[in-house]
């Protein structure tokens, strides 16, 4: 039985879009021609891979089978491509990373513009992600690389100590807040906060932990980016939760109070993750040495050892 590689890359983008129309237009087809070489696909498989419900395009029992088999053919097409691309000039790839807001803002982008700079023929997909989603993720093949805060209980992952940061809330200097040595996030929660945005994993742990205490944030904007959010609180127009790694950075800190967080998980410690049977093209274990070897990171880890 044969199957064409663009039909098994259409199933895929279907599959991680849970769209139809989102997967037809990955591959730039339109969902008419899309939907007939689904068909066709699951006629040549002899069973449905999707149901259609009313939150999308869901997967069978045999779909995710089928999508398992599909990441694991694409991932050694991409080894392929890594070893022949030894052989003529330049290196082409992809990866794909996924990350924490903290991680991705305070030292991940930095770093991903020197190495994409160092080689050219290689393209970054970098998605954001909750900590406690991405191992699960990266498990199933959805990134070839992931950097969460916190520990995992995922198996089938080499871990690799990555950074250590730390959560602070921020205010302005005249806020009623900014002579506390300390603070629990209770205490801060009783005031006006500005954001990041709804579906960053910043601001979806901040509203996770607040209602594990019983409080709710009271938030007056959010911002897409902790750069917006620090000059926000800059301007007066609330306090924030934001990484040192992030703050240190921002012109504006010296206008600002940094208050250290009472709480245990306001130390953040840092993870990269790739799955241990992984067999990466040489660029993808590049990169991954670029991430853990950058002077930045590997600063933090030794100030966390000295500790």
């Amino acid at each position: 039985m044969r199957y064409e590689l663009s039909d098994l890359r259409l199933f895929q983008e279907i599959a991680q879009a849970r769209s139809l129309t989102a997967g037809a237009s990955a591959v730039f087809l339109t969902p008419s021609a899309a939907s007939y070489r689904l068909k066709n696909l699951e006629q040549a498989l002899g069973t449905l891979l999707f149901e259609r419900t009313s939150r999308g395009m869901e997967l069978t029992p045999a779909g995710e089978s089928v999508l398992a088999h599909v990441r694991e053919l694409f991932e050694g097409i991409a080894r392929m491509q890594g070893d022949v691309s030894r052989f003529i000039s330049g290196v082409k790839g992809h990866v794909r990373l996924m990350a924490n807001s903290s991680s991705l803002n305070g030292f991940v982008t930095p770093m991903l513009g020197r190495f994409l700079a160092a080689y050219p023929g290689i393209d970054a997909e970098v998605q954001e992600r909750q900590s406690e989603d991405i191992p699960g993720l990266v498990l199933a093949r959805e990134a070839d690389v992931g950097i969460f805060a916190g520990g995992t209980d995922v198996q089938g992952l080499a871990v690799h100590p990555y950074a250590v940061d730390r959560l602070v809330i921020v205010t302005p200097r005249d806020h009623i807040l900014s002579s506390q040595a300390s603070i629990r996030l209770g205490a801060a929660l009783d005031f006006d906060f500005v954001c990041m945005a709804r579906r960053s994993s910043n601001f979806l742990f901040l509203r996770d932990t607040g209602q594990r205490i019983g409080k709710a944030v009271r938030a007056r904007t959010h911002a897409h980016g902790f750069e917006a959010v620090i000059s926000l609180v800059a301007a007066g127009v609330g306090i924030a939760l934001v990484p040192t790694s992030v703050l240190e950075r921002h012109p504006l800190s010296d206008r600002l109070v940094s208050i250290p967080l009472d709480e245990s998980w306001a130390l953040r410690e840092l993870s990269l993750v790739v799955r241990q049977d992984a067999r990466f093209p040489g660029f993808i274990t590049e990169f991954v040495g670029f991430l853990l070897d950058d002077p930045v990171v590997v600063a933090t880890r030794a100030g966390s050892v000295q500790a």
